[in-house]
């Protein structure tokens, strides 16, 4: 089966895309990102979801409004980054599905870590409004929201502070539901995903992480949590990341490859179903291995995926078919 027939004709979709913050290239060049238009260009990679990052500070009004401010500032800076034409900005699965039609890239955008919600739920309808489709509930460290997979000694983090969601993180998926933003549940407590798999309307996401069966990292999820996106209908998004697909070997770490990054997603397809994988980077984030180190390498997957026996309907469900399944019931379930 040849290659590149396979990829050219694939809408390949990376989940997670990290930006500078501030003073962000101009994506339109080759820069010294691991992301930008002509990298995508060349590795084939069709759509990207670029992502309004913001880090965990202390759980106080002034640490919350300054991160309100940074995330839809990087929202209204994502938009800039479609020019209508070759590169188109989308909200929806049918105009990320058009835009690959008419060979012009997909921008997509979400806001990573509920920190920059505060206890305002109203930021969750303006970030739908400038376009995010996601919201990653927690960073590392506990917001207001829920726990994370990783608590932060240095900002008095416990353990556990909320045992999972707290009473407005359930409020927030909720409302998340209402809205059409998926709930993405990469860097939460196992607590917090497994509750927010339970109550969220539409099936969760975990738009990069890994399997802990493989590499025992807190932020991986254990078969536990891919049996309850199993049977809530959600999805893993595999990750370029090293330190999610390896344990370090005695005497040091080598780094993790592309055939590292498909053994996970063998596991999960043979553990969870074909249906409730995926595949993403965390480019520009930490992620990044050899054979996909940018985006130019992205063909380097699709001949890894194919090389083990997965077809075009397999590998395009893996891309981006399973995640268009998961926006489509997002929309389906807003309400006005």
């Amino acid at each position: 089966m040849d290659m590149q027939a396979v990829h050219a004709a694939t809408l390949t979709l990376d989940t997670h895309i990290d930006i500078r913050w501030p003073e962000p290239p101009d994506p339109t060049r080759d820069t010294d990102r691991c992301v930008d238009f002509p990298k995508m260009r060349r590795g084939g990679l069709r759509a990207a979801v670029f992502i309004a990052y913001v880090p965990q500070g202390q759980r106080d009004p002034v640490s919350q409004a300054a991160a309100a401010d940074r995330a839809e500032a990087m929202l209204r800076h994502i938009q800039t980054r479609a020019d209508g034409a070759e590169r188109r900005f989308c909200t929806t699965a049918r105009a990320m599905e058009e835009a690959h039609e008419a060979g012009a890239l997909a921008v997509l955008s979400a806001v990573e870590n509920g920190h920059a919600m505060g206890r305002d739920l109203s930021r969750l309808a303006l970030w739908r409004s400038l376009g995010a489709i996601y919201l990653t509930l927690t960073h590392d460290g506990h917001n207001d929201l829920a726990d994370s997979a990783r608590p932060r000694a240095e900002l008095g983090d416990a353990p556990s502070l909320h045992g999972g969601l707290s009473p407005l993180g359930r409020e927030a998926v909720a409302e998340m539901n209402r809205l059409g933003l998926l709930v993405d549940v990469s860097h939460t407590a196992k607590t917090s995903m497994l509750q927010a798999a339970q109550i969220s309307r539409v099936p969760v996401v975990a738009t990069h992480a890994c399997c802990r069966a493989l590499c025992d990292h807190p932020r991986n999820l254990d078969d536990e949590q891919l049996d309850m996106l199993r049977a809530v209908g959600g999805l893993i998004q595999i990750t370029a990341l090293d330190a999610f697909l390896r344990r370090a070997p005695a005497g040091g770490r080598s780094p993790a490859t592309v055939s590292d990054l498909v053994d996970h997603v063998d596991y999960a397809v043979r553990r969870i179903g074909i249906d409730h994988v995926g595949l993403s980077s965390d480019f520009d984030g930490g992620g990044g291995i050899p054979g996909w180190a940018n985006a130019a390498e992205t063909g380097n997957v699709t001949a890894e995926l194919l090389r083990r026996g997965y077809g075009p309907r397999e590998i395009g469900l893996l891309w981006s078919g399973n995640f268009l399944r998961l926006m489509r019931a997002a929309e389906r379930a807003a309400q006005p």
